[in-house]
């Protein structure tokens, strides 16, 4: 983001997660093309139930048919950042749903990797 708060928007992307862009998880494809474009940051988040336009529940259930539950992935920046990625997604969701909320960025902090590219716990950083 180009500052640390103030007003964003928030960018939900509701797909399934057996969803799929050249025999690689959607919401993979999503996340790397939000860190390739420069946005701030992306989630994603399954879902244990849900229903989309087909009306077909999905669920984690035992004794339950279905095993591609819902996936969100949402990714917060400012306005023209979140709208410039927009045709991305027009490229790579077929099938789902994709909102755009108004939010305010109250607090974003990260920490900076060691030069060596290691995070304060060790872990390596992308």
């Amino acid at each position: 983001m180009t500052s640390p708060t103030g007003p964003a928007l928030r960018l939900t992307v509701y797909i399934g997660e057996n969803d799929t862009w050249h025999h690689k998880p959607l919401y993979s494809e999503i996340v790397h093309r939000a860190h390739a474009a420069g946005l701030a940051g992306a989630s994603v988040f399954r879902g244990i139930e849900g229903f989309g336009t087909a009306s077909r529940i999905h669920t984690s259930r035992l004794l339950s048919l279905s095993e591609d539950l819902p996936v969100a992935v949402v990714v917060v920046d400012v306005e023209e950042r979140i709208r410039a990625f927009l045709p991305q997604l027009d490229e790579l969701v077929g099938e789902g749903l994709v909102t755009l909320e108004e939010c305010e960025v109250v607090r974003s902090v990260g920490h900076t990797p060691d030069p060596d590219g290691t995070d304060p716990e060790g872990k390596k950083s992308l």
